[in-house]
C-alpha cells in the first residue's frame, strides 16, 4: 500500500500536474478510479473520490502549480475526445518524463495511461479507469478520498490544515 501511495503521488506531481490544467471540470459527484500498474507486482487498486466543481479545481489548481513550475517541457495534442500530453518535469530535484493519453468524457468515464521514467526508480506504466458512479453517499463530502479498506481522508481538509501552495483556501473548511 505504500509503494502504492508513493506510486500514485510521483505521478500525481509528474504526469498529472502536466495533465490537470488541460481537461474540463468533471461531473460533480462520486468517481471510482481504478488504477493498474504494469510490469509491477503492485496488485490493482481501486479508489473513489466525492468531488463537487471547487474541490475539482482545487484538485486541478495543485497539480497545475506544481507543474508549471517544475516543467522544462509539456507538448499537448487535443484530437476529439483524446488528448496526448508529453512532459519533463523536475520532482524533489530528480527529473521525470511522462507521457499521458486520455480519453473519454469527464461527465461519465474516461481513460488515462501514463508512461513515466525518473531518476528515482523503474519506469511506471499506469492506466487510470474512472467513471461517474452517481451523486456522493449520504456520509460524503466533496474532498473525500475513500481508499481500499474503507479509509477516508477529505484531501480539501488536508490541504486546508496544511496551506498547501497553490491551493485557494476552501471556505467552511478548517483552519489553516
Amino acid at each position: 500500500m505504500r509503494r502504492i501511495g508513493a506510486t500514485f503521488m510521483l505521478m500525481v506531481l509528474a504526469g498529472g500536474a502536466a495533465v490537470a490544467a488541460d481537461f474540463p471540470a468533471r461531473k460533480p459527484g462520486l468517481w471510482e478510479m481504478k488504477m493498474s500498474f504494469e510490469s509491477s507486482r503492485a496488485p490493482s487498486q481501486s479508489i473513489q473520490q466525492c468531488i463537487d466543481p471547487a474541490t475539482d479545481l482545487m484538485m486541478q489548481s495543485s497539480a497545475s502549480n506544481i507543474g508549471s513550475q517544475n516543467c522544462s517541457k509539456r507538448d499537448v495534442v487535443k484530437s476529439g475526445d483524446t488528448t496526448t500530453i508529453d512532459s519533463v518535469c523536475s520532482v524533489a530535484g530528480r527529473n521525470a518524463t511522462s507521457h499521458a493519453v486520455v480519453t473519454g468524457s469527464f461527465d461519465s468515464a474516461y481513460t488515462m495511461t501514463v508512461r513515466s521514467k525518473s531518476d528515482i526508480g523503474p519506469p511506471i506504466n499506469m492506466t487510470i479507469a474512472a467513471k461517474w458512479l452517481g451523486p456522493c453517499q449520504a456520509d460524503q463530502k466533496p474532498g473525500d478520498l475513500i481508499l481500499p479498506g474503507g479509509i477516508k481522508m477529505n484531501l480539501r481538509d488536508m490541504a486546508n490544515r496544511i496551506g498547501v501552495p497553490g491551493v485557494p483556501s476552501v471556505p467552511g473548511a478548517p483552519p489553516r
